[in-house]
């Protein structure tokens, strides 16, 4: 598999898939977003640890395909070291371009990626503000 062509994904993508980065999850963290998809089954949580508004640590665990693995190792490397309202930027076609690209059938993976980045840090915000972590949809 080392440099057999990936119909539909890119070396990047392989690279994340077979080399995920932040895997693991934070014990003390600062937030954690869960999401699925109910239609391919893939499950992903991001937890987070911020000092000074900023993202100095992020982890994920996801159970799902390739895709699922890499985006999700992606979306960490992405936001590690911004700021909340930075992290808060990152999209799912954020995401898929610095893959540098995902077949559209596998698109969906981002989505999850990028909203498990987002509810970690609705948790964050909330735990700061006072209130309780809202059950993952």
């Amino acid at each position: 598999m080392k440099d057999s062509p990936q119909i539909g994904y890119s070396k990047k993508v392989m690279d994340h898939f077979m080399n995920p980065r932040n895997v693991g999850v934070i014990e003390d963290a600062d937030g954690i977003g869960t999401v699925g998809n109910p239609v391919c089954g893939d499950q992903m949580e991001v937890s987070i640890k911020v000092e000074g508004d900023r993202i100095v640590d992020i982890r994920f665990r996801t159970f799902g395909c390739g895709s699922a693995i890499a985006t999700a190792s992606m979306v960490t490397e992405l936001a590690k070291g911004l700021t909340i309202e930075e992290a808060l930027r990152i999209t799912r076609d954020d995401v898929a371009t610095e893959l540098e690209g995902l077949p559209p059938r596998k698109m969906h993976c981002s989505n999850l990626a990028a909203d498990a980045l987002h509810r970690a840090i609705e948790d964050y915000r909330a735990k700061q503000a006072g209130g309780s972590r809202g059950a993952p949809d």
